[in-house]
């Protein structure tokens, strides 16, 4: 079941990374199955177009996993392993973030040093 979210998750990330492993692209579609090919959060979760759409499609894909594991009978013996793994998908939200906060944060820090630069050595105007 969540084995879905982390698998659709890897092949957003190595698309976006630039990742081009296909024993690893295969191991990841193997475990999606025919999920791949079923529209909704997982199908978009593997091939998004940037990191936005990749927390957005993360995010829809876990809100499924939640109504799936809601509706799970209490008798179901598989339940408590149901609950464990929306533990283990909200952690990983919580890491995706936190990596795209230091990209974000180096993104600033890439403006700050840059103006250094000019303060240090000033662009010399032509005239």
């Amino acid at each position: 079941m969540a084995c879905h979210e982390l698998a659709a998750l890897r092949l957003g990330l190595m698309k976006l990374c630039g990742i081009d492993d296909p024993n690893e692209k295969e191991h990841e579609l193997a475990e999606l199955g025919d999920a791949v090919h079923e529209p909704g959060p997982i199908q978009s979760l593997c091939g998004p177009e940037d990191l936005t759409k990749l927390v957005s499609y993360y995010q829809a894909s876990l809100v499924d996993l939640q109504q799936r594991v809601a509706q799970t009978a209490e008798d179901n013996p598989k339940l408590p392993y149901f609950q464990a793994l929306i533990l283990v998908t909200k952690k990983v939200e919580q890491e995706l973030q936190v990596h795209i906060n230091n990209l974000k944060q180096l993104y600033e820090d890439l403006d700050d040093i840059h103006h250094l630069i000019h303060e240090v050595y000033p662009s010399k105007k032509k005239d």
